[in-house]
């Protein structure tokens, strides 16, 4: 199978899954908060066609950052169709040397798969166990919900991946910037993480973190 055939097909099983019997779809009103089932549904007579195409990926993101590594989401506050329906959609880019950090998305499992260029991609599992596997195009890897994973581009040229997740809001949190990026004071991020706490400070202002 090509990587467009195997992303169509995730897509396609996540969205049948996740299938609501009493309705067809619920576009997201996004003029209305979000609450733990999605965004309330827009009005029939306001959906059109135009609804269920998503036109961002034409432009894609600049790579020219510390992790020369771009995405482009489709999550249901930038393509409203995918409210209540368990599945969105990424295109990401990579540069040579560019690397997504070890992250989580606590709300979905992802799926990538490569279309151009080579990448080693894995995740630690919850018994810390690392599952990682040089991946090039036409080939696909799951990250199941929840656990740490990571990509690095190990190529020569740019690669590109369409993600998919199996919700609409998977959301993320990036280890690093989570651990260095706080408030919380250096002496027990110390405590807690047993790194010396000048480290831990020098950590802080390169993540933004305070205290």
């Amino acid at each position: 199978m090509t990587p467009l055939q195997v992303f169509l097909f995730f897509i396609l099983f996540s969205s049948f899954s996740k299938a609501d019997p009493l309705q067809d779809f619920c576009v997201a009103d996004l003029n209305f908060p979000q609450g733990l089932a999605g965004y309330p549904c827009k009005s029939l007579s306001n959906v059109t066609v135009d609804d269920f195409v998503f036109t961002g990926f034409r432009n894609p993101g600049n790579t020219s950052n510390m992790n020369m590594f771009s995405i482009t989401p489709a999550f249901v506050a930038q393509w409203p169709a995918v409210n209540g329906l368990g599945i969105s959609v990424v295109y990401a880019e990579m540069a040579p040397g560019g690397r997504v950090p070890v992250h989580t998305h606590p709300g979905g499992t992802e799926l990538i798969v490569v279309i151009e260029g080579t990448i080693i991609a894995g995740f630690i599992s919850s018994s810390n166990k690392a599952y990682t596997k040089k991946l090039e195009a036409y080939e696909a890897m799951i990250f199941p919900q929840g656990l740490l994973h990571f990509q690095v581009n190990s190529g020569s040229v740019k690669a590109k991946l369409l993600v998919s997740f199996s919700s609409p809001n998977p959301g993320v949190q990036i280890i690093s910037t989570a651990l260095f990026g706080n408030d919380l004071s250096s002496e027990i991020l110390e405590e807690v993480s047993s790194i010396d706490v000048a480290e831990v400070k020098k950590l802080k202002a390169m993540f933004g973190g305070t205290n």
